[in-house]
């Protein structure tokens, strides 16, 4: 069976001070594009954690988010004392030196400058990851599920729209013979409306009539278009992501019905074609979403 690339997974993590939810979209794309929000704690794992995803999901457009809930910051904001003493005691004799008067705020000049603070991120813990993983698998399985399910009724509908191109394909075996022979009589009926038939080489305008027919057969088209419709079916039934070869194989069977038209020459087969192409439209929009 096929899968979708669109799909939508939630996972929820709970510490004792701490609620993570874990969010996890993806749309169809050509190739595998992952766009991680990650907060600064669990930047270290990002590597990590896109593996994870292209491990499980191939390809598509993937967002994934974390949301935090926290009693208490991942960073922590101090007071670097050390750069405070050293600014002050530069200061201090430049306020001498101006006969500054003694009740100058330095706090209030000092701690506006460079430094003199110091934001430092936590560590993250080992047990903490550990339970944010399972989270993430947690979500990447709903994910899974998600485009597994749109992709049924992909391929549904895709498989539905392939037999309808097959069934217009056997309307075509009746017109076929009509065909051939309305263009036998078109033919004959152009040549008795000429004056002068006596230079006519009959040997020479059979062969120009069957050469002119032989262009116009399309039995090989029939059998090329059916051989790729079944192995389409085939291909749709396999586990492995194939969204790239279904485009190809549209693409072979798009060539057959257009080389159809080109030949039909009959305005009940130039109906069929144009369902044939109606139907292979529908199906080319659909596989674009196909992993």
């Amino acid at each position: 069976m096929i899968f979708s690339m669109t799909g939508y997974g939630k996972a929820t993590c709970e510490f004792p001070q701490k609620k993570i939810n874990i969010e996890i979209r993806s749309l169809n794309s050509k190739q595998l594009d992952i766009n991680a929000r990650i907060p600064g704690l669990y930047r270290e794992k990002e590597i990590e954690i896109r593996n994870m995803i292209s491990n499980r999901l191939f390809r598509g457009k993937v967002d994934i988010s974390f949301f935090v809930e926290a009693e208490t910051p991942d960073k922590v904001t101090k007071i670097n004392t050390s750069i405070i003493e050293s600014y002050y005691e530069q200061l201090k004799p430049v306020a001498e030196k101006l006969n500054i008067n003694n009740s100058v705020d330095y706090l209030r000049i000092i701690m506006p400058l460079p430094d003199t603070t110091k934001t430092e991120q936590t560590e993250l813990d080992p047990k903490e990851w550990t339970e944010l993983k399972k989270a993430i698998e947690k979500a990447i399985d709903d994910i899974v599920e998600f485009r597994k399910q749109e992709g049924l009724s992909l391929e549904n509908e895709i498989t539905q729209r392939i037999k309808n191109i097959s069934n217009l394909l056997k309307e075509v075996e009746p017109l076929e013979k009509e065909r051939i022979e309305k263009i036998k009589e078109r033919l004959n009926d152009g040549l008795q409306l000429l004056n002068d038939k006596s230079n006519i080489d009959e040997n020479r305008f059979e062969q120009e009539l069957i050469y002119y027919l032989e262009k116009l057969d399309i039995t090989e088209e029939k059998v090329r278009l059916a051989n790729h419709l079944s192995y389409f079916l085939e291909t749709i039934k396999t586990d492995k992501p194939v969204g790239k070869k279904l485009g190809f194989i549209t693409q072979e069977i798009g060539r057959e019905i257009n080389t159809l038209g080109s030949k039909a020459n009959d305005a009940n087969l130039q109906r069929i074609v144009i369902k044939m192409k109606d139907e292979l439209e529908k199906i080319k929009e659909q596989i674009l979403n196909v992993l």
